[in-house]
């Protein structure tokens, strides 16, 4: 009995981080420099440059070269500021980032993903920054998809991941960031040698919040939401997962372990098959309340709405992807193979 009130427990834990708040900051006044990294035009990136073009921020766009596809997009927008980057590195994104860090003019910066669209209030996610003894800030996404397979993950994402994060923090666990967005001072960001401290590992949003731990700082999350795009069709799904899992596993390895713990389905599977229905049963129940209250009342995803009665059958899909993210270490990230070592840094790239 008690293997089955462990996932029920993480559940109705997890629902609880859902509703848990924390008392947030006002908006900070402080000139921000937001930068993103980008490299291509595809998904929503006209979409997430208008969502900053009205920012009260200075916007700059990196690209590795003036041929990229994106630059006629960023060149639409007389706000965003293109960068050209000349740094090479194994993690090429960190690349980009060392140059836009260059680039940009004010000690405040947030970084976020290409296609990460963001609400006109999105700048108060720097305003725990006025604590000195705040590092560095992140916040929770939901992600929307232009293909089912797309969308199949984003549902993952809003009743999966989310909830896993939310109570990660309420437990205490607060080294980790999101490439959704990632707000911290020049100065700190110096103190940990800059970006190039990072540039080989993959994993450069933990790296960042890891190391801006290690000096002492608190890392947050904010109660900003912001907006990620996801498409292609069921394979370039599996490899986005399988990077995802195996990015997690060298970075957190016995966190990564104890992931089956929170498998709600696969135990209402088990204790169905040893004929304990009414377990089965309950644990399902918890398990989709808790995907209701993360992914609809917390994320406001439209895919959970869509959705909803696929949570079972992606749980069971992200059970087979944690057991394959076990093995390898080999992903796939901008069409190319990377291959990492144990402490997840980028050791080949094809």
């Amino acid at each position: 009995m008690i293997l089955f009130f462990i996932p029920a427990a993480y559940q109705l834990f997890a629902i609880l981080a859902c509703l848990w708040r924390k008392n947030q900051p006002d908006a900070s006044a402080r000139p921000v420099s937001i930068l993103k990294p980008v490299s291509g035009a595809g998904g929503n990136l006209r979409a997430a440059l208008a969502s900053h073009a009205g920012l009260d921020a200075e916007l700059l766009c990196g690209v590795s070269s003036l041929d990229d596809p994106a630059v006629p997009v960023i060149r639409e927008f007389p706000q965003a500021r293109l960068v050209v980057s000349s740094t090479i590195t194994p993690n090429a994104k960190v690349g980009v980032l060392i140059d836009l860090v260059a680039a940009a003019t004010h000690d405040i910066i947030i970084v976020n993903d290409a296609d990460i669209r963001v609400d006109p209030d999105y700048l108060r996610v720097t305003a725990p920054l006025a604590d000195p003894k705040v590092g560095l800030v992140t916040c929770l996404y939901r992600a929307v998809g232009d293909t089912f397979p797309a969308r199949f993950e984003a549902l993952g994402v809003s009743t999966d991941f989310a909830p896993s994060a939310l109570v990660a923090r309420m437990v205490g666990v607060d080294e980790f960031a999101m490439g959704s967005t990632l707000a911290f001072r020049r100065s700190d960001l110096e103190r940990i040698g800059g970006f190039q401290s990072i540039a080989d590992y993959l994993a450069d949003d933990y790296q960042l919040g890891h190391r801006l731990h290690n000096l002492g700082l608190k890392c947050v999350l904010s109660d900003v939401i912001v907006e990620t795009h996801l498409g292609g069709g069921w394979k370039e799904v599996w490899q986005h997962q399988i990077r995802w899992a195996r990015t997690i596993r060298v970075s957190k390895f016995y966190g990564y372990l104890g992931l089956p713990v929170t498998f709600a389905t696969l135990w209402a599977v088990v204790a169905a098959a040893l004929g304990q229905w009414p377990i089965a049963i309950a644990i399902l129940v918890i398990r989709m309340m808790m995907a209701l209250e993360a992914g609809w009342f917390r994320l406001r995803s439209k895919e959970v709405l869509r959705l909803f009665f696929l949570v079972p059958i992606r749980d069971l899909f992200g059970v087979a992807v944690w057991i394959s993210g076990l093995f390898g270490n080999t992903v796939t990230w901008r069409g190319r193979k990377l291959r990492l070592n144990r402490d997840g840094r980028i050791i080949m790239a094809d």
